[in-house]
């Protein structure tokens, strides 16, 4: 198992700092090319081009968060595996993983190809960005196998201590899609389908440059091609694993569609602003991102060593890094939201939707980083229907349900923009509750699959 980080050992600050940098490295990358999309459109299309890459954000999120969810089940099974020294386990759960990956990632591309005009409709897309909504959409449909397969192969490596490898075929796909952004707009002055195309053919190449290494490779979570099958026992224990996450993800993306349906109904500049906040704040939950996902890898490491102190200890010490850097950033984003949204689209009622959105919500990160440690934390133990039940009841039905009541009294943009820090804050309140009292540090003693 050399090659890997092993969290069960050695200095707990140390070991999650050293796994989850290459995690911090790597969605700052994915975040910069995805941000460098809405840079190039902006700057070069102008703001009704950055709206339609905007406009339908939290479908993404919506269509792959429950398969990239059911498949953190796999990454709880691989990181205990890994803990307890079971290479037999690993092996299969990694070769199942891999099967589910190529046919919900097949399954997922066919569904989205088809219906990504009907949604955008259901969505309200301002009729002004439909057509180049629906052209960017489809087209980035068609790389949504390469999205789910990325996924799959970075769950599978992390999972192992092996955070670099993904960090590396990441900061080479970034590369490449700013490089073919660049080409098809400012070059050969394509429309903003091209920006979809350079985002699947650069994700394409990292799912390339992953499975070679997992295939050539002499690692411990190597693939042979003849053994990717279903492993029944093991798939249930993925499921069961990672199911909850799948439908929390996928439920919570569909509640955030509302959000944005919310946003549609007010002007194509709105949406502009509140796209390029988007792509601010993603830089924001980068450490949240990082040490929820590095969190989820340590408990199932530790659990499945049994060490049981060593967890609550890296447990502690992955919070409060987390919300700290959180907050650092939301303070930041909050100072300088103007300068962050001009440099998007100058256009100064881009800007002023932006920044309100910005300056209401970025004082709050604190509580969605708390929020998401306590979840990885609970994944990682294999608790995963506890954040499932408190993320579907406060990030979707009191999210939902606030936006039809408050929306139908007073219509304004600024009501949308509150029931994010809203949500975060009251979320964290029960984590905070069933953290403190719950023991959830044995959870998954009782858990195994034979």
């Amino acid at each position: 198992m050399a090659g890997n980080i092993d969290l069960t050992r050695g200095s707990i600050k140390k070991g999650l700092i050293s796994f989850a940098f290459p995690l911090f490295l790597g969605n700052l990358f994915q975040q910069l090319y995805n941000t460098a999309d809405s840079l190039i459109v902006g700057n070069f299309l102008g703001p009704l081009a950055l709206a339609s890459v905007s406009s339908a954000t939290p479908l993404i999120f919506m269509l792959i968060g429950f398969f990239n969810g059911v498949a953190m089940g796999a990454g709880v099974v691989i990181s205990k595996s890994f803990g307890a020294r079971d290479r037999e386990m690993l092996d299969r759960a990694v070769h199942t993983d891999i099967a589910f990956g190529l046919t919900a990632g097949a399954v997922l591309t066919a569904f989205a190809v088809v219906f990504t005009p009907s949604i955008l409709r259901l969505m309200q897309t301002p009729e002004d960005i439909m057509p180049t909504s629906t052209e960017y959409f489809r087209i980035w449909s068609w790389g949504l196998i390469f999205n789910v397969m990325y996924n799959i192969c970075m769950g599978i490596m992390n999972a192992v201590g092996d955070s670099k490898h993904p960090l590396y075929y990441l900061i080479f796909s970034s590369i490449t899609n700013v490089i073919l952004d660049l080409v098809f707009i400012a070059v050969l002055g394509l429309g903003v389908w091209s920006v979809a195309l350079a985002t699947t053919i650069s994700q394409a190449l990292s799912v390339i440059l992953s499975l070679m290494r997992m295939i050539r490779g002499n690692e411990i979570y190597k693939l042979e091609i003849r053994k990717i099958r279903f492993d029944i026992p093991v798939l249930k224990q993925i499921v069961r694993m990672g199911l909850p996450s799948g439908i929390q993800n996928s439920v919570i993306g569909l509640a955030n569609t509302v959000v944005q349906t919310n946003i549609n109904t007010f002007t194509s500049v709105a949406v502009a602003g509140s796209g390029a906040y988007a792509k601010i704040e993603g830089f924001a939950f980068l450490p949240i991102t990082c040490f929820s996902m590095g969190l989820m890898t340590f408990m199932g490491q530790n659990l499945g060593a049994k060490e049981y102190e060593r967890a609550k200890k890296g447990a502690m010490f992955g919070i409060l890094t987390s919300i700290t850097l959180a907050e650092l950033i939301g303070v930041c984003v909050f100072i300088f939201a103007p300068h962050l949204i001009a440099l998007f689209n100058d256009d100064p009622q881009v800007v002023a939707y932006g920044t309100r959105q910005a300056r209401i919500e970025s004082l709050f990160y604190f509580g969605l980083a708390f929020s998401h440690c306590i979840a990885g934390i609970m994944r990682g133990c294999g608790k995963a229907k506890v954040p499932m039940f408190i993320m579907l009841g406060i990030w979707c039905v009191f999210r939902v349900s606030y936006l039809s009541v408050v929306l139908s009294f007073l219509h304004r943009v600024e009501v949308v923009y509150t029931v994010y820090p809203l949500t975060w804050s009251l979320s964290s309140v029960l984590f905070l509750i069933y953290f403190l009292r719950a023991d959830w540090i044995h959870a998954l003693d009782n858990k195994e699959v034979k």
